[in-house]
């Protein structure tokens, strides 16, 4: 198993709260500590989540992982949700929302395949 930080899902975990920390510089004064927190904030629980479903393998942990898997893809639907109100509100920029939901897209791709590879339903190879 790799290291959580030279996964592919991991390395767009990244890029994404490095452009959620521009998303936050951009915002105004009245929603950058409420939204712009809130957008950071899930943006690291994502990369947690990642972390610890790669720290789960084997058979028997199957069913952790696989929570975890779906953990991410739940914050990742909250932040596509988060980032369209903020880019419909005009607080973030329309290239800083195409971008954003490119990585949330990947993420959610990657997310999706690594979910039905762990799925605690099948069963392990012979």
């Amino acid at each position: 198993m790799a290291l959580h930080h030279e996964l592919p899902i991991y390395k767009t975990g990244c890029q994404l709260v490095a452009l959620a920390v521009k998303v936050q510089q951009q915002m105004p004064r009245g929603v950058k500590r409420s939204l712009g927190d809130t957008i950071s904030q899930h943006c690291i629980d994502m990369l947690n989540h990642m972390a610890m479903a790669n720290a789960h393998h084997g058979v028997d942990q199957r069913t952790e992982r696989a929570g975890h898997i779906a953990k991410l893809l739940t914050v990742q639907r909250t932040l596509q949700v988060l980032l369209r109100v903020s880019h419909d509100e005009r607080y973030v920029s329309h290239g800083l929302w195409a971008e954003s939901m490119q990585l949330l897209d990947s993420i959610g791709r990657q997310g999706g395949g690594w979910l039905k590879k762990s799925d605690s339903r099948k069963a392990p190879a012979a």
